[in-house]
């Protein structure tokens, strides 16, 4: 099975393949980083965030030369709002993400992003009128009897998860809706949203808690490299996502909740008991049913269009 595109150049493979992994292991091993800047909060780390990536977006974009397309996106009320409430979307996932880490509940959070997959499959189904397959609604119902069995067996509702998911999910879909490409997309979102990250950080400043500045030289290079760390894996995924099959894709986005997984359990050592590895269990079969079936669909698409195309160029 190809893992390219149709009209993909093989040349592209293996750039593309360490691109997609590169994004999505970034994504994995970032509590690391965020654990760096455990003595800031979290929502000193997010504005922060949002400041550093509109300006590592502003020098990319004229690297780039796509200013074009950020003001065709500008004559659109259209992109404009599904942008600014996409802004928002990702801001609750980031400022949630950042706090659960530095909390100790990194294993909560892999817990998120490994059920995100079907969350986009629900949304999608509520919201843009996609058809659930019998095999999508198993996914989905095996995930939901997960979080419940933790609820119920564990004692407590993982919120963070829940909250997790459903923010990025939202953030997905109204990113489709606005039609925007990721860099001017995510520059429109960090654009709307910098102001006020701007206004809190001076808030700070006035009142004499800004971490920024005053924590040290080393803490400051590193809030002034979220915008890095923040844009930089999008590059990759952006560049793997035209290079590789959405079948590829779906298998490399595990690579990013694995890692945190494996960070929260080995690394950082947080509690996890019998409860969870059979929550857990459940939602890894739930994957593994969804993907199995997005496989099967990919192959039979692509049997009955060579089919077509064969009977098309049949002579008569």
């Amino acid at each position: 099975m190809s893992i390219l595109p149709k009209g993909s150049g093989k040349s592209h493979q293996t750039s593309a393949l360490i691109a997609g992994f590169a994004a999505f292991t970034t994504w994995g091993l970032i509590p690391i980083y965020w654990k760096q800047l455990q003595s800031v909060p979290a929502t000193e780390i997010l504005a922060n965030r949002f400041v550093w990536t509109i300006l590592f977006l502003i020098c990319l974009l004229t690297w780039q030369r796509r200013w074009t397309e950020v003001k065709a996106n500008l004559k659109s009320r259209h992109a404009i709002l599904y942008c600014l409430a996409s802004g928002f979307a990702i801001s609750g996932n980031w400022l949630l993400f950042i706090w659960a880490v530095n909390a100790g509940r990194v294993i909560e959070t892999s817990l998120g992003y490994f059920m995100t997959p079907l969350v986009n499959v629900l949304l999608g189904a509520l919201f843009l009128r996609e058809r659930l397959t019998r095999l999508q609604l198993t996914s989905v119902l095996l995930a939901t009897l997960g979080v419940l069995y933790l609820t119920f067996g564990y004692g407590r509702f993982p919120w963070v998860a829940i909250c997790l998911c459903t923010t990025f999910g939202f953030y997905g879909l109204l990113r489709k809706k606005s039609g925007t490409a990721p860099i001017p997309g995510l520059f429109f979102e960090t654009a709307l949203l910098a102001p006020l990250a701007i206004a809190y950080l001076i808030y700070l400043e006035t009142t004499g808690t800004l971490a920024f500045g005053r924590a040290g030289w080393w803490m400051s290079i590193l809030l002034i490299s979220t915008g890095v760390v923040t844009a930089v894996p999008l590059l990759w995924f952006g560049y793997a996502a035209r290079h590789l099959r959405l079948t590829t894709l779906g298998f490399l986005q595990y690579l990013s909740p694995t890692g945190s997984f494996f960070l929260g359990v080995f690394l950082y050592h947080e509690p996890f008991t019998r409860d969870h590895l059979i929550t857990f269990s459940l939602i890894w079969i739930a994957i593994g049913i969804f993907t199995w079936e997005a496989i099967t669909r990919w192959r039979s698409s692509r049997v009955r269009r060579a089919f077509e195309e064969a009977v098309c160029e049949t002579p008569v």
